[in-house]
């Protein structure tokens, strides 16, 4: 059996120790919007620690746990916290918990991240519809050898962001009273920030928001068939668009900001994504 598809059934199989949870949607929380999960009836919890071999969240602001619960009836599982190529894990551990989720159960991945603002008509604060990405140094996830019961060897890229989840979560934003930006989301490996002269390739290359997470997760998910669908919070404008240093405190500080208007946005949505598969 190959390797990595080994590793991710065991730790399946210690999932379904702890729980038979069945989620329509798996939500990925990202630097600083972990406090998201208090919106979740909670039915139980799982921290990445109690599943042998599971990577672990080191950064501040990763909780590190699966929470099983429902949104207004729609069964999710929600990760308080990812771990990153950046932290020294093999890429294939940092796409592990997004393929344990799909085989969870879940159809929809909607995914979240802090992001630093490349547009120069994006502020702090700002919510990003991810419409498109690029992948830049980190490896794709995909490499090796295939694993033929998760997905084909050439998976198609063109809409790997599902069109109709799109659209849900545009007229969510304009019912809500959200303003919403949207744009191509785009993966360096971090943990360094970038410098200015990477902020102004990025925008040459056609970048919105940069960031150190989503788009290797994104990758897996299309190559399981998930409809994926992801947000950004601005967290901070780019290196070299303003005079400040960049923090990690200053992208969980964006977060807080941002909370009640992503916390709004992202329950409104899921609400809807229910009614795709007869939930609602």
């Amino acid at each position: 059996m190959n390797g990595v598809y080994e590793k991710l059934t065991k730790c399946y199989q210690k999932v379904r120790e702890y729980t038979d949870f069945k989620p329509l949607a798996a939500i990925v929380l990202g630097s600083g919007l972990g406090d998201y999960a208090s919106q979740i009836k909670v039915e139980s919890e799982l921290s990445y620690g109690q599943i042998e071999d599971f990577p672990v969240s080191t950064v501040p602001g990763h909780a590190g746990k699966f929470i099983f619960g429902t949104i207004d009836g729609i069964p999710v599982v929600c990760m308080k916290g990812r771990v990153h190529y950046y932290e020294g894990y093999d890429i294939s551990d940092v796409v592990l918990p997004v393929r344990l989720m799909g085989l969870m159960g879940a159809k929809i991945l909607f995914l979240t991240n802090a992001a630093g603002g490349v547009n120069p008509s994006f502020h702090a604060g700002d919510l990003m519809l991810i419409r498109d990405h690029i992948a830049l140094f980190a490896p794709n996830p995909l490499i090796g050898p295939n694993i033929d019961e998760l997905g084909v060897r050439f998976p198609d890229m063109s809409s790997v962001y599902d069109k109709e989840l799109q659209e849900i979560i545009r007229s969510t934003a304009r019912e809500n009273n959200i303003f919403l930006q949207e744009g191509v989301y785009t993966q360096l490996t971090g943990p360094s920030f970038e410098s200015p002269a990477e902020i102004r390739m990025l925008r040459l290359l056609g970048t919105d928001a940069v960031g150190m997470s989503t788009v290797v997760e994104a990758i897996a998910a299309n190559h399981m068939g998930m409809k994926i669908c992801g947000v950004s919070c601005i967290s901070n404008l780019a290196a070299g668009m303003t005079a400040n240093p960049l923090t990690h405190e200053e992208v969980q500080e964006a977060a807080d900001l941002a909370a009640p208007r992503f916390s709004k946005l992202v329950t409104e949505s899921v609400k809807r994504f229910g009614a795709l598969y007869h939930f609602n």
